[in-house]
């Protein structure tokens, strides 16, 4: 965690150096409005992706050896809408790869012992989140995020999320919740942030309990990602 905040500072100080130092003279920033109105470059919508470093935190990483994060990424679509020359709200549409990398052996009812090592989780999010601009073209966000998981892929085996009949010994959790917080800079239509993501639901669950096995079920999501973007104003 203490290197997730480390990031996200240095982030955000990148970010408000940026967007001063290159952003094009005459450009409209995020907090003009028009007299009267609410119209200004925080309303509007685009499309935005970038890069995941997904990894797991809980009292049950130590059981997994080996363990290290996944390397992949996120693409999707927001809205935004402005409340006043500061304050806006900003729901997303995303589609997010995550995951982790750690060694696991576990027992099905079968009896013959699976071990895994990397885990891709695939999930259709929808972050909603409260938009603070610090300085003209930097802001600050964080709000809640919703979850749906749509595949899950094991050592690059496709397998079922559920578990009918407990055939792999555990299942995987379709719906995740957390909070999401980051910074983002503009310059022109186009946006660069970070962000970083904590899931609070368990991502394995209805381990079978073996004689010698290890809990696998105390590890939630833990994702910082990076991204681009383009906006369309209203």
């Amino acid at each position: 965690m203490k290197k997730v905040t480390a990031l996200l500072a240095l982030s955000l100080a990148s970010l408000s150096t940026f967007a001063q130092t290159t952003g094009p003279v005459g450009v409209r920033t995020s907090t003009d409005y028009d007299a009267g109105t609410s119209d200004s470059r925080n309303t509007g919508f685009g499309i935005k992706g970038g890069f995941n470093l997904a990894d797991v935190y809980g009292d049950d990483k130590k059981n997994f050896t080996g363990s290290s994060n996944s390397k992949t990424f996120h693409a999707g679509l927001y809205l935004q809408y402005g409340f006043n020359s500061r304050l806006s709200i900003q729901p997303e549409l995303l589609y997010s790869r995550q995951g982790f990398q750690g060694k696991s052996t576990n027992t099905p009812t079968a009896g013959t012992p699976t071990t895994v090592n990397d885990r891709r989780l695939d999930y259709l999010q929808v972050p909603v989140l409260l938009v603070f601009n610090i300085l003209d073209n930097v802001s600050v966000h964080a709000g809640p995020q919703v979850s749906l998981l749509t595949k899950v892929t094991e050592d690059g085996r496709e397998r079922k999320i559920a578990n009918e009949g407990n055939i792999y010994g555990y299942s995987y959790t379709s719906f995740d919740y957390g909070l999401s917080a980051g910074a983002e800079a503009r310059v022109g239509p186009a946006r660069v942030g970070a962000r970083y993501t904590a899931g609070f639901n368990e991502i394995i669950k209805d381990q079978l309990a073996t004689s010698g096995s290890k809990t696998l079920t105390d590890i939630k999501n833990s994702v910082f990602q990076v991204y681009v973007g383009v906006g369309f104003t209203r």
